[in-house]
């Protein structure tokens, strides 16, 4: 990385690009097909961690670029065979119910697990661009307008489906089913 002056971001873009490779590790990870009863788990903890990163930038002082215009990052990585592969993974759980504006609207609108999270990628990745080009205060810039204006409320929305789709794997259970195996483990340890 070149070694520039910067705005005194060095320390958090550097936390924040970590974050960034966590998240698209969980995602590669995921897509891999390799594990497929871990995707829920794994994404909700991606996407949870994410959220708290996403939180401590969005309430810092708005960070301020050194140029008054973006220097090109150049070519965006094509996320769409991520985000098929995520698709396919995730079936008919891919669309929820979502609201367009929870403060100004009330209207119910769909959303897409699957392009949600790819959305949020993309965001991710152009800032971490940025920070491995040498310019950590353009990449907090990034990450914090992206973060305010988009990917934060696609996390927020990911990470409040992903819960609720855990929550009815684990405790959706056939009652009988849910019995047997209380018994099973109270006779396990006598």
């Amino acid at each position: 990385m070149d070694e520039q002056l910067d705005d005194g971001w060095d320390v958090l873009a550097h936390e924040m690009s970590l974050e960034v490779a966590a998240y698209l590790a969980a995602l590669q990870e995921v897509t891999s097909g390799e594990a497929p009863d871990a995707a829920l788990p794994v994404l909700l903890l991606a996407v949870g961690q994410l959220c708290g990163a996403g939180a401590r930038i969005g309430a810092l002082v708005d960070v301020v670029p050194e140029e008054r215009f973006e220097p090109d990052t150049g070519s965006e990585d094509d996320v769409e065979d991520l985000r098929e592969r995520l698709h396919a993974l995730l079936g008919g759980l891919d669309v929820y119910c979502d609201l367009e504006d929870p403060v100004l609207s009330g209207e119910v609108t769909s959303g897409s697990l699957s392009t949600d999270l790819v959305a949020i990628a993309a965001d991710l990745q152009h800032g971490r661009d940025h920070f491995e080009a040498g310019r950590p205060t353009e990449a907090m810039w990034w990450w914090q307008f992206s973060y305010l204006s988009s990917w934060g409320e696609r996390a927020a929305a990911s990470l409040r489906v992903l819960l609720t789709l855990l929550a009815h794997v684990r405790l959706d259970a056939d009652a009988e089913q849910v019995m047997e195996a209380e018994m099973a483990a109270l006779h396990a340890h006598e």
